[in-house]
């Protein structure tokens, strides 16, 4: 059936930035919730937040609250933060810790696992079993946390099955979080999502990023120098890592991303850093105590991807982990946090002035360039423009995905 959103879909053109209406209308913010946030798989948090049975914390997926719990039987559970009397939040707090979930306006009560328990003042006979909290679905691997607000998840597997043997030996089950940073940038979810698909900007923009890493060299850029020194660091420290039995990278069978045809939502490598360098830290220096099972520094950084909101690079000494939620059409709600082992302590083990900075400032420097985006999108000026075929190649993959996600008879 033909729909403005339909209309609005066939003027995009291939290799393009998207019209103005995808980065600003209302109502394609609420086409984004219903056919992306509401159906794959969100990245929620990190399981040492949940580390014992009540542990709990809160998000929010547009207007959907959401609390994530561990429960009595070490398993996560994730339910909508909705009382099933009137509709009261029940978590109130970001995180913390609860024998039960009670809701702060009648008092029911719900076990960890979301069952109905007690609705003190109710008539008899309620049927409690009917009554319990509105599942969401929950996965944890490796450490880490995704739920699903959809009825029917989309398959969960071929991601795990990526990403396990890779986190393993980050050892993100046995960490714990040093520091938590909260922004609230004015920009669409999708210019935040498509400005990490490319290290375009990042010569100019992130002069602690390329100091660290290779990708900002691309295809029209480098020179037999450059290339000569990039496959000598892989081919030394691939050897190096197969060695001590850390996994460098495996293939799916599915080598794009992301790609909404075939599933594709989600990808991870592990990646050599420059010469000289074994940590995203200010000086390339290890600025904690290793992680994992890692058995020196030198193992280059893991770095994972899932769409729409997760993102992570980590070291050997520390991961940090990006989620983004959306709060509106012009407004991302994003949170960093910073891990180290579980037996690192500040002041003795790490200093966060020396732990944070790498990130913290690659990372504000994209929120400024996201929101000028978006001011510039905004303007009645704007027209979509080409996407650089060197450049920003994942960029344009990324539309594809979103635009497929969004209906997939998309050509």
């Amino acid at each position: 059936m033909e729909t403005p959103l339909n209309r609005l879909i066939a003027r995009c053109q291939p290799g393009w930035t998207l019209p103005q209406a995808f980065y600003s209308d209302p109502e394609i913010h609420q086409a984004d919730l219903n056919a992306i946030w509401r159906t794959g798989w969100v990245f929620a948090g990190h399981s040492c937040e949940v580390r014992r049975p009540g542990d709990f914390f809160t998000l929010d997926i547009g207007p959907d609250p959401v609390v994530v719990v561990r429960a009595e039987d070490g398993t996560v559970h994730a339910h909508h933060n909705v009382c099933r009397h009137r509709g009261s939040i029940l978590c109130t707090e970001e995180q913390g810790h609860a024998a039960r979930i009670v809701c702060p306006y009648h008092q029911w009560a719900y076990g960890l696992d979301g069952r109905l328990i007690a609705c003190r003042g109710m008539h008899e006979p309620l049927d409690k079993g009917t009554l319990g909290l509105h599942r969401v679905h929950a996965r944890e691997i490796g450490g880490l946390i995704f739920i699903s607000l959809a009825s029917a998840p989309i398959p969960f597997e071929s991601m795990a099955s990526l990403f396990e043997p890779l986190l393993r030996p980050q050892g993100f089950a046995r960490a714990r979080v040093a520091k938590v940073a909260d922004y609230r940038v004015r920009a669409n979810w999708k210019l935040v999502w498509e400005n990490n698909r490319e290290c375009y900007h990042c010569n100019l923009n992130h002069p602690q990023y390329i100091r660290a890493n290779f990708d900002h060299f691309n295809s029209d850029d480098t020179t037999p120098q450059i290339e000569a020194q990039m496959a000598d660091a892989a081919s030394r420290v691939e050897s190096k890592w197969a060695a001590a039995g850390i996994p460098t990278h495996r293939q799916t069978g599915m080598t794009t991303f992301p790609d909404a045809e075939r599933g594709i939502w989600f990808s991870a490598n592990r990646t050599p850093l420059i010469q000289g360098w074994v940590s995203e830290s200010m000086d390339g220096r290890q600025v904690a105590p290793l992680m994992g099972d890692y058995p020196d520094s030198d193992v280059g950084t893991l770095r994972m991807r899932t769409l729409p909101n997760f993102w992570n690079h980590s070291s050997c000494d520390h991961g940090v982990s990006t989620r983004l939620l959306p709060t509106g059409p012009q407004e991302t709600s994003i949170r960093v946090w910073w891990l180290v082992d579980e037996h690192a302590v500040e002041g003795r083990d790490y200093d966060l002035g020396r732990l944070t900075p790498f990130w913290q400032l690659t990372s504000e420097q994209d929120w400024l360039i996201c929101e000028r985006q978006q001011k510039g999108v905004n303007s009645s000026a704007y027209l979509p423009g080409p996407y650089s075929r060197h450049k920003e190649y994942n960029v344009d993959g990324f539309v594809r995905w979103y635009l497929k996600s969004l209906h997939p008879g998309t050509p």
